[in-house]
């Protein structure tokens, strides 16, 4: 059956970069107190539920209906009508399932301090648990229908249409479905399967305790991440960059002999269920669903390997324009120039709307829409969470969490997380339930797409040798970070991962030795690469949260280039082609495999030039730097 798309779609991207002031317009609010920011910058959670009377009956219907469904087992082999029933009622239920996850998952959100929506999104979590296990016979009922014999069933009831691909896939991953007792026991495990991840997220989290630090203005600081962010972000004395980089990953390295158990112990599981489930490796169950092939994964690290010329050149020069003796990573955040230039809300919402332009009025208009909607929570407010994601509700549309703070990055941001937006509105508009979720390996395109029609709008807009390099600069810090960075974190994993699958110890001494090796391997002698940088590898959430999630942030990246590419350069009609292609991928949702969903949008992960483009502009953009470079004084 198709799976739900429980989690969020998170990403944001904080970089800096710089373009002209734009009209004056209403700064953020002063207030961190959520019940002084205006309502019309805050969610509207009528649309799902008017209340939690609403909600509390919403989950007494569910578990009826999910009752219900697990009294049709046995029944699937009487027919095409006893199947479509059953995809029907299942529809039902997942429809539910996003409001009900939904409703307290967002509130949450915006008020982490509230336990007692806290308990309320747990117990959806509970819920969702006793469905897995109430439906594991339904994929082994299914599979003893021969698959002839279901292709008949489809061919013959136009009603199963819609669920043909959905069907059909579980044939293709038939010999990695275990009998109904099997599948029952694996489900047993998923909540204890959790023990590792939350460990760590405990450890990581609430056990942590942040170091003092004292800088050489006099002031003490307590080194929380968003803390050391903002020293290497804005500190231009190395010395405090270096005492607080040595300080913080020092927090990590004290505790490293347990993160390491933890990170073994999320790979055990790995290993686990990918054995239970006939697979040769973990990185193989972990394509499968999506049926990715193996080679994609070892391309793109062999290419990005072999290309990380432009990644040094890079470093260079930042040293360079820098003026440091030595240039270690804790200077990579640190402006080379400064801006003042601020970018309000509303504002900004105008500067990204006129740069979707080539993408046709209608995605525009339907834009526009969601933007004057009440379904973006906009300003930081005391108790919420960090970041910016965008979550879908099927039959409401996407919830957009921004923390909006006027800078130059929030508006990226803004656009970033629209592209995730937009992908939602158009899947849910052009797709039925059962394939109107697309998956992450799709996800991330339309948002960095998103993200090169604006850099592509202000640098068309300035010709200022200043605010060009910042705008060059932003689309190389993507690179590293959303590409080479992601794929330095792939290879890692692959590694470490290999250890498990052949039997040999994995302790804190050899992960840090794999993560020293590779540093030293993506950035050779641009960058001197202090010892304590080995630890990095503990702090990275998902490496425990979500393995083998990263490599899709630089397939993502590469598809996008490539798309935007296409839409951008060429002859007229060969712009609009690739454009009404761009489109259609993302009203397609999860109506086939990502891959050939990509393929017919034109782009092949396959082929190594995909990925080498990517390379080759990282190459072209540095150039240009070193131009505008040249002509600021």
């Amino acid at each position: 059956m198709n799976k739900l798309l429980l989690g969020t779609v998170a990403a944001s991207v904080h970089l800096l970069f710089a373009t002209g002031a734009l009209a004056a317009s209403a700064p953020k609010p002063a207030t961190q107190n959520r019940a002084e920011i205006p309502a019309r910058y805050k969610w509207d959670f009528s649309p799902i539920y008017a209340n939690w009377a609403e909600w509390d009956a919403a989950m007494t219907s569910i578990e009826s209906k999910m009752d219900a469904f697990a009294a049709r087992k046995g029944t699937l082999k009487n027919g095409p009508a006893a199947v479509l029933s059953a995809y029907l009622a299942f529809d039902e239920i997942g429809m539910l399932q996003y409001k009900v996850y939904r409703y307290p998952q967002l509130q949450r959100d915006v008020e982490t301090r509230n336990q007692e929506v806290a308990g309320k999104f747990q117990r959806v979590g509970a819920v969702f648990a006793k469905f897995g296990t109430a439906t594991a016979w339904f994929t082994p009922e299914l599979l003893k229908i021969p698959q002839a014999t279901m292709e008949q069933w489809i061919r013959d009831t136009p009603a199963l249409a819609p669920y043909k691909f959905t069907i059909l896939d579980n044939y293709r991953q038939q010999a990695h479905v275990l009998d109904e007792q099997g599948e029952k026991l694996l489900s047993y495990a998923a909540r204890f399967s959790q023990t590792p991840t939350a460990t760590f997220q405990e450890l990581s989290t609430s056990d942590i305790k942040f170091p003092k630090v004292t800088l050489s203005d006099g002031k003490e600081i307590t080194l929380s991440p968003g803390t050391y962010q903002g020293v290497l972000q804005t500190n231009y004395v190395q010395a405090d960059r270096a005492k607080a980089f040595e300080a913080f990953l020092g927090t990590y390295a004290a505790t490293s002999n347990t993160y390491a158990a933890i990170y073994n112990g999320v790979m055990q599981k790995g290993w686990f269920t990918a054995q239970a489930r006939n697979f040769p490796t973990v990185l193989d169950a972990a394509l499968d669903d999506h049926a990715v092939p193996i080679d994609v994964v070892k391309t793109l690290v062999d290419t990005v390997r072999a290309g990380t010329a432009p990644l040094q050149r890079y470093a260079k020069l930042r040293k360079k324009l820098l003026g440091l003796d030595s240039y270690h990573l804790y200077d990579g955040s640190i402006p080379i120039y400064k801006t003042t230039a601020t970018y309000p809300y509303d504002d900004a919402k105008e500067t990204v709307l006129q740069s979707m332009a080539p993408l046709g009025a209608d995605y525009v208009a339907k834009y526009k829409k969601f933007l004057a909607g009440k379904q973006i929570d906009v300003y930081e407010n005391d108790g919420k969470r960090s970041g910016a994601y965008v979550g879908g509700v099927y039959g409401v549309g996407p919830y957009m969490l921004l923390n909006h703070n006027d800078t130059q990055s929030a508006l990226f941001t803004l656009a970033h997380e629209g592209g995730h937006a937009m992908h939602t509105i158009l899947s849910y508009e052009k797709q039925p339930y059962v394939t109107s979720s697309y998956t992450i390996f799709v996800a991330e395109v339309a948002s960095t797409t998103n993200e090169r029609f604006l850099l592509n709008k202000l640098l068309e807009s300035t010709k200022d040798p200043k605010e060009r390099f910042l705008l060059l600069q932003h689309a190389v810090d993507s690179i590293v970070g959303t590409f080479y960075t992601q794929v330095l974190f792939a290879d890692f994993e692959l590694q470490a991962h290999k250890l498990v699958e052949q039997g040999k110890p994995v302790t804190a001494a050899v992960l840090n030795g794999i993560y020293l090796d590779l540093l030293k391997t993506y950035y050779g002698d641009a960058v001197t690469i202090d010892d304590a940088y080995k630890y990095t590898w503990s702090r990275i959430p998902h490496f425990f949260n979500s393995p083998y999630y990263v490599y899709q942030y630089a397939t993502c990246f590469a598809s996008s280039a490539k798309l935007f590419k296409d839409m951008t350069t060429g002859a007229p009609a060969s712009r609009a082609a690739a454009t009404a292609r761009y489109l259609e991928l993302l009203g397609s949702g999860g109506n086939d495999h990502p891959m050939a969903q990509l393929q017919k949008a034109g782009v092949d992960l396959s082929k190594r030039e995909t990925v080498q483009a990517v390379v080759d502009q990282m190459q072209e953009l540095v150039t240009q730097m070193e131009i505008e470079a040249a002509k600021i004084r």
